[in-house]
């Protein structure tokens, strides 16, 4: 809920300085949308952990059809698996090969766009996110080691971004963006309980993200928007 508190506040910040500064010219940008994400190196694959993004974002006109954007974003990333069989191991535990994991990122994106015929934008860029929360567990128990404090996951996660967005009505559009870990945020140990293999992976997050946006000041900035 304080995340989500800052977010608000900080979108209410950017409509005000929007609005009575520069109104003209800057444009504030509400964003809500979902994430389907995994993580490479896991040992489970595809785009199955579902998760929140929402947040609050400024786009400044630099030269026709051109636009810097800056955001502040509530991003859920993770991984999920459900049983994949019903077995015991030698200790008597149930095993599921089920796995989930929660991370929870403040993210600021810093985008670059450009837009043809007001209808589609294609852009690109990179971003920043502090670990705010994470869970995990594996064949459906919690892992009470993997806490925020135990650094089991780095607390910074630098990605790049590629992003596309069109016009819906108006001033909302519907954006689809893929996001992917330039550096690892985990590195870990695997053991294969049969055979006692061990192999070592490195770990990244991989995020499709589908969002309405909704942009403020867009008429006013296209009267002043830059001729070249």
């Amino acid at each position: 809920m304080k995340i989500i508190k800052i977010i608000i506040g900080t979108f209410l910040v950017i409509i005000g300085v929007s609005n009575t500064i520069v109104g003209q010219i800057i444009k504030g940008e509400a964003l809500l949308g979902l994430n389907l994400s995994h993580v490479q190196g896991d040992e489970v694959s595809g785009f199955k952990k579902v998760g929140l993004n929402i947040g609050a974002g400024v786009l400044v006109p630099f030269k026709k059809n051109w636009d810097v954007s800056m955001e502040v974003n509530y991003n859920q990333k993770g991984a999920r698996q459900p049983d994949q069989y019903d077995d015991t191991d030698s200790l008597g535990n149930v095993t599921t090969g089920a796995y989930k994991l929660r991370l929870n990122y403040v993210e600021v994106p810093i985008l670059i766009h450009y837009t043809d015929k007001e209808f589609l934008t294609i852009g690109g860029g990179f971003s920043w996110g502090r670990l705010v929360g994470v869970q995990e567990w594996e064949h459906g128990n919690l892992v009470p080691t993997t806490t925020l404090d135990s650094d089991v996951y780095k607390k910074n996660d630098f990605s790049y971004i590629i992003d596309l967005r069109i016009k819906v009505k108006g001033p909302l559009k519907f954006s689809v963006r893929y996001q992917s870990s330039m550096a690892k945020i985990r590195t870990r140990e695997f053991e294969n309980v049969y055979t006692g293999d061990k192999w070592t992976r490195d770990q990244y997050n991989k995020v499709l993200t589908f969002r309405l946006i909704y942009v403020f000041n867009e008429t006013q900035s296209k009267r002043n928007k830059p001729t070249e």
